[in-house]
């Protein structure tokens, strides 16, 4: 492909990746990826996009370098090392982490990129599988102004809603954030529909009123099908959503903020992922309370 866009890796192509890095290539960015798992490596170059067959291989020719992955013990894995991206991208390059991870480990890794000449920004995103295939997610950025105008073009071509929050680390703090009220609005939602369901309501009737007034939000919008339909096929799991409220319960501790409701949602997530429903989308959280409330699930 020949224009004067960055050369692009991009490392981690699962539900959220693989839709990312397409879109990128539709956008017309040469884009080569590393993951895991081969066929989805082969979904991306079967997109319009390039394979690698390791990090090294993926990020040596690149001017920016894009992490999706699921928790910070893998953005280690990949970053570090004689085969991770700081010993083999290229000095100047930019390494965007748009994993959601703890604020302290993007801290590290800026610093760490640094000794090697190359600029970092985390970019945790929400919108789920849905915002990535629609390239509408809101994307939360920590870091440098300059590193943020210079992947501002490319993370428009991934989303809608594009925000430097503040130094490194501070996209995740916001990405935290977001997952805390992500979680306790699901479960209102959740109780909220045992409620209606046991008082004999049209369920599809009553959410809909619901969602048109000051109850609405974009997790009822998006949620209101899996609800309705016990449908919880997995936008965004709920092993995933259980590390995120470990993040923002420990990260409120460290700098005091008490977060009494978003403690107890994190338990029902705790527990939700004990009875085996870890695999299922955060929506579940039904399950959890119709358990509560007696019904066989």
């Amino acid at each position: 492909m020949s224009n004067n866009l960055p050369k692009v890796a991009w490392i981690g192509l699962g539900i959220m990746g693989s839709p990312m890095s397409e879109n990128l290539v539709k956008a017309g960015y040469d884009v080569t990826g590393y993951t895991l798992e081969q066929d989805k490596v082969d979904r991306l170059v079967a997109a319009g996009g390039n394979g690698a067959s390791s990090i090294a291989d993926a990020v040596r020719d690149a001017n920016v370098v894009i992490t999706m992955v699921p928790a910070s013990p893998q953005v280690e894995a990949i970053a570090y090392g004689p085969d991770g991206i700081l010993e083999n991208a290229r000095r100047g390059a930019l390494l965007v982490d748009m994993s959601s991870i703890t604020p302290q480990t993007s801290v590290d890794l800026a610093k760490n990129a640094a000794e090697k000449g190359i600029r970092v920004l985390d970019a945790p995103v929400s919108g789920g599988e849905a915002g990535a295939i629609e390239a509408v997610l809101s994307i939360m950025v920590g870091g440098e102004q300059a590193d943020f105008d210079a992947a501002k073009p490319l993370l428009e071509a991934l989303g809608k809603t594009i925000v430097l929050c503040g130094p490194h680390g501070s996209g995740q703090t916001v990405k935290a954030a977001n997952q805390l009220i992500v979680a306790v609005n699901i479960q209102a939602c959740a109780e909220a529909v045992v409620f209606l369901e046991k008082s004999g309501v049209d369920l599809a009737a009553a959410l809909d009123v619901l969602n048109g007034g000051l109850a609405g939000s974009t997790v009822l919008t998006r949620k209101k099908d899996n609800f309705l339909k016990r449908d919880f096929a997995p936008g965004f799991r709920i092993d995933l959503h259980h590390k995120d409220m470990g993040i923002v319960t420990d990260a409120a501790r460290n700098v005091g903020a008490a977060l009494p409701v978003g403690g107890v949602v994190a338990q029902l997530v705790a527990s939700l992922r004990a009875q085996g429903d870890g695999g299922l989308d955060h929506s579940a959280l039904l399950r959890s309370v119709e358990r509560l409330s007696g019904s066989q699930v």
